[in-house]
């Protein structure tokens, strides 16, 4: 806190240091000790050492004084008091000392986790005071919409430097990791903090799902904190904690509530009865103290009340500090204050020293959320208006610092302006989506059409438009097509043509994606009929650009080129970016469906990246995924993952899932089933008005369990059978149909079973030419017993299988990576020793069913001595690993390297070699590390149990 601040005088000589101590003038500082709130959380029974006076010390870390702890610098400076400990936390600081000893080896991410007002901050905050590494710290906003990127414009503060000046810019989430990576590695030590994210904004969640990735080569220490009871299944946060769990370098502590003799401890010295506080708080520690710190014997019958009684204990000119605080989450710097309560600031010292109020770095801060929602919440409707008013204007005028466009935003719509709500809001959600916060973007859209009553037509057209779009992005489509609805109304009010072709055209877009098929399709029509009756222009591109795109859904492929093609020359005549790469994509689309390069999808891909057309980045890679998946490209593999990076940068939520189900669908092929269905699993977490995600993503599910023999397997095909709509086109229809055919067939069911299953698809995929998809309906019909006649269309391995040259299909299965279907076509081969080694190759991939009938097949013919598959002990586990693998994969779990593996389990280095070949095949993996990952994921290693 700078001079001048008004702190009160006591905390401006205490701040002086030991050297100027003056024990009538700290006396006088302490007076009303015996009411202190604090009091109760010392372990030691000398109650003269305030916790409070810590607060202008001016030392690292010395802004913060959290529930239950002591900070004791100013006991040190006052004596030497002796320091007062956390209440049942020791084990958790010792976690956390333990990590932080181990930076110079690399960093890791401790996710800290708990109710609201269990003790979080309180613990990081005493396990980084004193600390010699650089302690940097962020907390995310209790602001209705967040800002984007809030706590690391904090961590900028202090880090200064090059992400100071990136955060000045709309700086993506990875060029922001980037950055810190660079603070970090010159910096030395670092302990990251970022709190209560699960307030965070969508690019601040990216930052930390990039960080964690990045942690264990830089001396950082991230330190999350969040409360796990506000995280509904939808909540964001929930896809970064799913990402972060298999990793070795994320550990988690939860904090809980504290036990009845921790509440004794506390209750002691105040003469309370500790077993009703416990009752009444349940151990909560913020509570605790809050009841604790009420004057009245009786326990108060909620912490609001405990809240508001000490407030009212404040003289009015320190309630008014309280209350221009309140209403400026999540904390309020000195001269935000002085501009909100003006004189009224000389006071904030006795609401320091109530323990209302604490010092954090940027201004002052309730010493809880809860407290200050108390507070905001008990302020008269009129005083409330007037101070956000006061705010507005005061961060409206400041000419210095980064314009916080969210917050300008906030207060405007608690002040009731609306002219400044339509000022602030649709900047601030440009600003947020820019950055790939885009649900903060719809929440201010949203927040900006409230007060849009009024307004011209056109502005309100505008702002639906807005909406929807970043609706679209975040996965919900049926308010998107309400908002589309809104905006086609007002466009025909108007009587603007293109601005009502345009919305049909988005309109068309996103009821395919809510699949609404037949009214996407009309749509598109409708789209190209209002606009080819106005002079041509961007708009008529892109109606081209968009029946392409439904036809090459359809997958009428000539359609496809022939609109796309339409779009292009019209297009790049006028110069009109956006619509050449839409046009290219659908082009190169095309060309990798049907066995071409990547040329004009990755063109497409380039000119969107350059452009910042970051909807556009998603499509190319989706359709790189949709090419990849359906010609088995998996020499393309790694663009996959390259897709699912870029579009969680861009918090391209609907893209991201799709290339995670694509993803889902390589594993499935490669034959890393549990990965598969532990990302399908994801997909269906999140994937909420996209039923297409759901369909693929059950169906992947349920053909693991099916290729494994596991229970409840026929569940999700059924569920993804039921959302099929009859009108359904080959994207939909071909996953559950090839799924339903092969479950099936493993079942032992005839022909007409598979039949029936794939009747419909089928026809579709013959009338489209699709080869792909033709061939494997027509594969499965073929294992069954049916008889079809092989059109000419074909592709892939399937025409060499469905003419009978088993084994050239197998060999061709083989250069594809794809080992299950590779071991099918090699047990249809008459050589009996080779269909033997079919049955080898399926027993070791775990396809427990397809081994079964293969090894009836042999018997049938004859043959004597079938492997019998592997042990029950090896089958026990997820990856079936015998017992030696699994006793090698645990000490590689544990980092030895292969020649010390060997002297441990006293076998040849050789030896070792092959098992742990055998264990990374078996587990999918390509290195070690990826095989440890998964080891840990899978259950198959509990690193608690290592020695």
């Amino acid at each position: 806190m700078p001079p001048g601040s008004r702190l009160g005088e006591a905390s401006l000589r205490i701040r002086e240091g030991a050297a100027a101590y003056d024990e009538t003038l700290v006396a006088a500082a302490l007076r009303g000790i015996d009411r202190n709130p604090q009091v109760g959380a010392l372990r030691s029974p000398d109650c003269t050492r305030d916790p409070r006076r810590r607060l202008a010390s001016g030392a690292p870390g010395a802004h913060y004084v959290g529930v239950g702890t002591v900070l004791t610098d100013i006991g040190r400076r006052a004596g030497g008091l002796p320091a007062a400990d956390l209440v049942e936390r020791d084990d958790h600081l010792r976690t956390l000392d333990h990590l932080a000893e181990g930076l110079p080896n690399g960093g890791a991410v401790v996710l800290v986790s708990g109710e609201a007002g269990v003790g979080k901050t309180a613990l990081v905050r005493r396990f980084c005071a004193g600390r010699r590494e650089r302690v940097l710290w962020g907390g995310c906003d209790a602001l209705f919409t967040p800002r984007p990127l809030g706590p690391l414009l904090e961590i900028a503060e202090a880090a200064g430097g090059e992400l100071g000046r990136l955060l000045e810019t709309a700086a993506r989430p990875h060029e922001v990791v980037g950055a810190l990576v660079r603070a970090v590695a010159a910096g030395g030590p670092t302990v990251l903090v970022v709190e209560d994210v699960h307030w965070a904004d969508e690019a601040t969640l990216d930052v930390l799902r990039l960080l964690a990735r990045a942690v264990g080569e830089i001396p950082a220490l991230v330190v999350v904190t969040y409360r796990d009871d506000e995280l509904d299944p939808q909540h964001p946060l929930r896809t970064v904690l799913g990402e972060l769990r298999p990793r070795s370098t994320t550990h988690r502590l939860e904090v809980e509530p504290l036990s009845p003799a921790g509440v004794g401890a506390l209750a002691g010295a105040s003469g309370r009865d500790a077993a009703a506080v416990h009752r009444a708080t349940a151990g909560n520690p913020f509570f605790v103290v809050e009841v604790l710190a009420a004057e009245a014997e009786i326990i108060p019958p909620t912490v609001r009340d405990a809240v508001l009684g000490r407030a009212a204990r404040l003289s009015r000119e320190a309630r008014r500090v309280l209350d221009a605080v309140a209403v400026t989450p999540p904390h309020a710097g000195v001269w935000l204050l002085e501009a909100i309560a003006g004189d009224a600031t000389d006071h904030l010292d006795e609401c320091v020293s109530a323990g209302m109020l604490t010092e954090v770095s940027g201004g002052l801060a309730f010493r809880h959320e809860l407290a200050r929602r108390a507070i905001d919440e008990a302020l008269p409707p009129r005083r409330r208006v007037l101070l956000h008013r006061a705010a507005l204007a005061a961060l409206a005028a400041r000419t210095t610092g980064v314009r916080d466009l969210a917050r300008l935003a906030h207060h405007a719509e608690a002040a009731g302006d609306a002219e400044a709500v339509l000022r602030y809001a649709p900047a601030a959600a440009l600003h947020a989506g820019s950055v790939g916060a885009q649900r903060e973007a719809v929440a201010q859209y949203a927040r900006a059409l409230r007060w849009a009553d009024g307004q011209p037509a056109e502005q309100r057209a505008d702002l639906w438009e807005s909406l929807a779009q970043a609706q679209y992005v975040t996965d919900e489509m049926h308010d998107a097509t309400d908002a589309l609805d809104n905006a086609l109304t007002l466009r025909r009010e108007l009587g603007d043509a293109s601005g009502e072709g345009a919305v049909l055209c988005a309109l068309s877009r996103t009821l395919w994606c809510a699949g609404r098929r037949a009214e996407a399709i009309a749509t598109s029509d409708a789209a190209l009929h209002v606009l080819e009756s106005v002079p041509p222009g961007p708009h008529l591109a892109m109606a081209y650009s968009s029946a392409g795109h439904v036809a090459l859904n359809e997958e009428d492929m000539t359609g496809a080129v022939s609109w796309a093609q339409r779009a292009l020359d019209v297009a790049e005549s006028i110069g009109h970016t956006p619509v050449v790469v839409h046009a290219l994509n659908t082009l190169g689309t095309v060309d990798l469906l049907h066995g071409g390069g990547t040329e004009r999808l990755d063109r497409s891909l380039a000119l969107a990246e350059q452009a910042g057309l970051d909807e556009q980045v998603g499509r190319a890679y989706i359709h790189l995924s949709w090419g990849i998946t359906r010609t088995r490209s998996y020499d393309l593999a790694s663009r996959l993952d390259e897709g699912v990076e870029a579009c969680g940068h861009r918090g391209l939520e609907v893209w991201r899932l799709y290339l995670l189900v694509a993803r889902a669908r390589a594993d499935l092929d490669r034959g890393r089933w549990a990965e598969a269905a532990d990302t399908a699993a994801e997909v269906l977490r999140y994937a909420r008005s996209v039923p297409l995600l759901r369909i693929l993503a059950l169906c992947i599910i349920g053909v693991v369990r099916a290729r494994r023999g596991d229970p409840e397997r026929w569940a999700p095909l059924d569920e993804a059978e039921s959302l099929l709509q009859p009108d359904d086109g080959l994207q939909a229809l071909t996953p559950v149909a090839r799924a339903r055919a092969e479950a099936a067939w493993l079942e032992g069911h005839g022909p007409d079973a598979v039949v029936a299953a794939t009747e419909r698809a089928l026809d579709l995929a013959v009338q489209r030419r699709s080869g792909w998809t033709s061939g494997e309906l027509l594969l499965w019909r073929r294992l069954a017993g049916a008889d079809d006649a092989v059109p000419a269309h074909l592709a892939g391995p399937y025409p060499l299988a469905l003419h009978g040259d088993w084994a050239a299909a197998a060999t061709a299965w083989t250069a594809l990576g794809c080992p299950y279907d590779a071991a099918l076509a090699t047990s249809q081969v008459d050589d009996a020793e080779v269909a033997r080694s079919a049955l080898e190759e399926l027993q070791r991939i775990g396809a427990r069913p397809a081994g079964a009938i293969v090894s009836r097949a042999l018997r049938q013919r004859g043959v004597r001595e079938i492997p019998r598959g592997p042990r029950p002990t090896t089958r026990a586990n997820p990856a079936q690993l015998t017992a030696r693998e699994l006793g090698v994969l645990e000490l590689v779990v544990q980092g030895l390297p292969n020649s010390e593996i060997a002297a441990r389990l006293f076998l040849s280095t050789k030896t070792v070699d092959k098992h742990v070949s055998a264990t990374l095949r078996k587990l999918g993996a390509r290195s070690r590390s990826e095989a440890s990952a998964a080891a840990v994921r899978r259950g198959i290693v509990q690193l608690d149990q290592l020695s």
